[in-house]
């Protein structure tokens, strides 16, 4: 008998689920420090780690929704990073310095996680297909993909695709319509409980958090995410063949 939890389709966000995105971060920010902040000691780098992927202002957010350019958004997110740790100021005559030093140690970090691989060969031996729905462009997913050495997850849709990104369900449909499943029948699998999984659950997909230890953002919290019959909750993608029935 065919396991009720068993999926045709699996779609994957990029950051902090195949790719260690906070990793990259990290180093991007050690980066700006050193060039940009070098009063503020070293030991504070998670500190401006953690402002930067908090976004609290929601700058990236509205990006996604197609408010912010990809620039504008990042200029701003640089200035208030900047100001709450006694930096200069990030203004668009010394934003092209400040994302040269930030954008070159990101890339160079880009790293998948340990294991994307193995899930991905499980997946394709199933005969699932797979693909990425991402919050991101994707001609940049594609690059980091590429960086990452991910191979055989193609992206789908991007933040660029229909003009906005996550949490609209319009953007999860487009992703199982472009790979051809059953929304019904396709899990999503993200690091974020609301935009990822919840989001994915209420566009009638199988929403899944892959809720790594240690890797929550600020104002994360496990009490706030229910699992149920289409929301379901791992700590690795070596517990997603079980999450899947497989």
């Amino acid at each position: 008998m065919t396991d009720p939890r068993r999926v045709d389709g699996v779609l994957f966000d990029v950051d902090d689920t195949v790719v260690d995105t906070a990793g990259g971060f990290g180093e991007a920010v050690a980066a700006v420090r050193c060039a940009f902040m070098p009063d503020v000691p070293a030991g504070r780098e998670p500190e401006m780690l953690a402002l930067w992927r908090s976004d609290p202002r929601g700058h990236y957010r509205a990006y996604t929704r197609g408010e912010l350019g990809f620039d504008e958004q990042r200029r701003l997110r640089a200035d208030e990073l900047h100001a709450a740790f006694g930096g200069p100021p990030v203004d668009e005559a010394s934003y092209p310095a400040w994302v040269e030093v930030f954008w070159g140690a990101f890339e160079r970090a880009w790293r998948a996680f340990d294991d994307v691989a193995p899930a991905l060969k499980l997946l394709r031996e199933a005969g699932i297909p797979v693909g990425v729905v991402t919050n991101a462009r994707v001609a940049l997913q594609e690059s980091k993909l590429a960086a990452a050495q991910v191979e055989g997850l193609p992206v789908l849709v991007g933040v660029d695709t229909l003009g906005y990104g996550k949490p609209r369900p319009e953007v999860f449909l487009e992703g199982c319509r472009r790979l051809g499943t059953d929304p019904a029948r396709t899990a999503y699998v993200g690091d974020e409980p609301d935009v990822d999984a919840r989001a994915a659950a209420e566009a009638g997909l199988i929403g899944i958090w892959l809720d790594r230890p240690g890797t929550r953002r600020d104002g994360v919290h496990a009490n706030t995410f229910a699992e149920g019959p289409r929301t379901r909750r791992i700590a690795g993608l070596e517990a997603l063949p079980e999450a899947l029935g497989l």
